[in-house]
């Protein structure tokens, strides 16, 4: 049997929260929800995602406070990241490569399946 693979999803849009979270659910993952940076620590530490789809500009510390906390623990810095953003188009790939961003979604122009294609991806 397959260990049931197991999401966080940051995002401070309740409604985008609960979309990307049924939308992943129905793909067969495990789904928890932060809807800022330091609940998706506290989330972190209490069980270790196999992947994180980010919304960069969230109320309080934005995106980048949790990238820096990611990257500092050495048991935390592998996790992939999904960066989920309406900047996608001012963001240099080599900004965030460092912080454990695999994949950039744009939110104005994705579709409700691709945070299912880009999780199913950097989890290859």
């Amino acid at each position: 049997m397959t260990k049931q693979r197991n999401v966080l999803i940051v995002e401070d849009d309740d409604w985008l929260a609960e979309q990307h979270g049924r939308m992943l659910q129905t793909a067969g993952y495990a789904v928890e929800f932060a809807p800022h940076a330091l609940a998706a620590m506290d989330a972190v530490d209490t069980r270790k995602p196999d992947a994180i789809v980010l919304d960069l500009l969230l109320a309080g510390p934005n995106a980048f406070t949790l990238l820096h906390e990611l990257q500092s623990h050495t048991d935390l810095s592998d996790i992939p990241v999904i960066l989920c953003t309406n900047s996608a188009d001012q963001i240099a790939d080599e900004d965030i490569a460092a912080y454990g961003v695999r994949q950039v979604l744009d939110k104005a122009i994705m579709h409700p399946d691709d945070v299912v294609s880009a999780v199913k991806k950097v989890l290859l």
